[in-house]
């Protein structure tokens, strides 16, 4: 195959022509629709660029809600303990209070059937030890007398 000189000089003034022409009648069309394609890139990488910082500023705030909900919980968690351990508290302290009242009443319950019951047996005892001495005696004697000595025999022995 045999490259010819005037072939290869009339295919560049083809090409220079097309090119001249191509530049009169499209390239302000081309130029346009280029610079319009830069600039929608450009738009959409900023706006990229944009929503990026919006999303890092929406993610700190929403840290930072997370964080003061997280710490405003624990407070409420904490007084909600607190308080329940000072109910606790009261509860438990009504409750020795009661126990011991409960106690001193039943002891003091006790104390009272207790003198009761002495007083019962001194009193069976006066009686038992008149009627004995009367018998015993087999005259009658004056029954105050009589008590006194029984109480000073009982009071003697202890009961």
């Amino acid at each position: 195959m045999e490259i010819k000189l005037s072939t290869l000089i009339m295919n560049w003034v083809n090409f220079g022509i097309i090119i001249l022409i191509a530049r009169h009648f499209f390239w302000n069309k081309i130029k346009g629709i280029l610079s319009d394609r830069q600039k929608y890139v450009n738009d959409k990488l900023t706006k990229a660029d944009e929503d990026a910082e919006k999303a890092r500023l929406y993610l700190v705030q929403n840290e930072q809600i997370l964080k003061s909900a997280k710490e405003e919980g624990n407070k409420i968690t904490e007084m909600q303990k607190q308080k329940g351990e000072k109910l606790y508290e009261e509860i438990v302290g009504d409750a020795k209070a009661e126990a011991v009242s409960v106690k001193e009443r039943a002891n003091l319950e006790i104390q009272r059937e207790k003198e009761k019951a002495e007083h019962e047996i001194r009193k069976q005892a006066v009686d038992l030890a008149v009627e004995l001495s009367v018998k015993a005696l087999g005259q009658q004697i004056d029954q105050d007398t009589h008590r006194k000595l029984i109480g000073d025999f009982i009071a003697k022995v202890g009961m």
